[in-house]
């Protein structure tokens, strides 16, 4: 039996994407992990420190306090995000009028960059909520938010709003799979509303929950858009991430090598996090399939 001869089209596509890819990802990459064992500045000459760097992150209070306030962002969006976007696709997935129309408008903030998005809810944040807030009296509101401790909650808002365009789509898509004559057969044995939805809706669309919380928390573990956008990590550090950090201190603080290997950590624990939700998620679709 011959083996069928692959188009040299396909070729043509592929590898100049793979050079591409490998120029200004794979390699860039391979030297953070190189400099990260090194005192280099981002200029200038360098030495070997071995494993200096790494050591050195866990006695860093700055760096502590940004993963801890990383995680807990990272946890608030993720449940936040999934659980509305989830309601939301049920809602859109009804029978209701204007289905695409309203479809649509929640698939709009997505299509919006992330700093266009931040800019402008900082502007209102800053100005408009606290000039309603005086003229309602309201004294949580009389302030500007994104100017106290709890500026993260502002920030966390936006960041579940915009998510939930992407989250919704992956949820319908999801919902567009479950066969209708089992809702049929369902209200016949009396099982209707919250009771269906979670003898029948969720673990048909379980495969598409577990995609939509590794990518969300892959994603808000590396939040740094919305922050620089609306906070800038400020007020002090309340809202610097751990990707906000490497850069500040990376770039502009003359910590290349140190920050190269903080990056290098935050890679590793992406990782186990991302593999460790699809294993505890996939063995949940198996028990829900048995």
């Amino acid at each position: 039996m011959k083996k069928e001869k692959v188009s040299k089209a396909f070729y043509l596509m592929t590898i100049p994407m793979a050079i591409l890819f490998f120029i200004f990802h794979t390699y860039p990459f391979i030297k953070g992990v190189f400099y990260s064992f090194t005192d280099w500045k981002g200029y200038g000459d360098w030495n070997f420190v071995n494993l200096r760097n790494y050591l050195h992150i866990f006695k860093d209070k700055n760096v502590i306090s940004s993963y801890l306030f990383t995680f807990k962002f990272a946890l608030a969006a993720t449940i936040g995000v999934n659980i509305l976007s989830m309601i939301l696709a049920c809602a859109l997935n009804a029978k209701i009028r204007c289905k695409n129309f309203l479809k649509a408008v929640y698939f709009l903030p997505y299509m919006l960059g992330v700093l266009i998005i931040g800019y402008i809810f900082k502007y209102i944040f800053s100005n408009i909520i606290p000039m309603v807030g005086s003229s309602l009296g309201i004294e949580a509101l009389s302030n500007n938010l994104l100017g106290t401790d709890s500026a993260w909650i502002p920030v966390l808002i936006v960041t579940i709003w915009q998510g939930l365009a992407f989250n919704t789509l992956i949820y319908l898509a999801g919902l567009q799979t479950v066969d209708t004559s089992l809702y049929e057969a369902a209200s016949l044995d009396g099982a209707t509303g919250l009771k269906r939805f979670l003898k029948i809706t969720f673990p048909l669309i379980a495969p598409f929950f577990t995609i939509n919380m590794v990518l969300s928390g892959k994603n808000y573990l590396m939040a740094f858009d919305q922050m620089m956008a609306m906070t800038n990590g400020g007020p002090g550090t309340a809202t610097t991430t751990i990707s906000v950090l490497i850069y500040k201190k990376g770039f502009t603080g003359g910590q290349f090598a140190y920050q190269s290997a903080n990056a290098v950590l935050l890679f590793l624990i992406i990782i186990f996090i991302s593999v460790l939700q699809l294993k505890v998620l996939e063995k949940r679709e198996e028990r829900v399939g048995e």
